[in-house]
């Protein structure tokens, strides 16, 4: 992984049949907000679990073609190699855009773990439930509160993966670059700010 100098946090959301994305990038390890911006289309695919790319992909990429800061890594809201495919959101936008990438999603969807401890930064692995391999962990980024389930995207190891999730969050659950693209889709989306 290259030396991280700006991260971008990514995040879509959808109005009827609209699909509105936010791309905001952030200088490291200040986390200063550096640019952002929107792309909104037509939905060309319907949600279906586990191809979220299909989905979201094509608007991601037309909000990153608006970028005049290329970022040096990517969050994503999903999945990376935790995934039926080992290839999540994360992994195939990390792979189609050539940048560092980590999935960081708010609910689990592939593999089995335990629950980790309740302190900030306890974690336990998820494993392939065949295979036994580690796809990822349950990250605890505030103590007593869900985890967040951190997984490789591309070009990253998973240690370096929850380290930067855990600089990321500073005050709240959610990453502070997935927490900003969050909110700012959704106030194109619906005209206001949804916290």
């Amino acid at each position: 992984m290259p030396k991280v100098q700006s991260i971008a946090g990514v995040d879509v959301a959808f109005v009827d049949d609209e699909a509105v994305c936010a791309v905001c990038v952030f200088n490291y390890p200040k986390l200063n907000l550096v640019e952002t911006t929107k792309a909104k289309n037509k939905i060309s695919f319907p949600y279906v679990p586990g191809l979220l790319t299909f989905r979201e992909g094509p608007i991601i990429l037309c909000a990153f073609r608006k970028l005049k800061n290329k970022p040096d890594l990517v969050l994503f809201d999903g999945q990376g190699i935790c995934h039926p495919r080992q290839m999540g959101i994360a992994t195939h936008m990390g792979i189609i855009l050539n940048i560092p990438s980590i999935g960081c999603a708010k609910s689990s969807l592939y593999g089995i773990y335990e629950m980790p401890e309740e302190d900030k930064g306890s974690y336990s692995f998820i494993y392939d439930k065949d295979t036994k391999e580690i796809l990822g962990v349950a990250l605890r980024t505030r103590r007593q509160v869900k985890p967040l389930f951190v997984s490789c995207g591309y070009k990253i190891t998973l240690s370096q993966a929850i380290t930067l999730i855990l600089e990321f969050c500073p005050k709240y659950r959610i990453p502070e670059p997935l927490r900003y693209a969050h909110n700012f889709s959704r106030k194109d989306a619906r005209g206001e700010l949804s916290i």
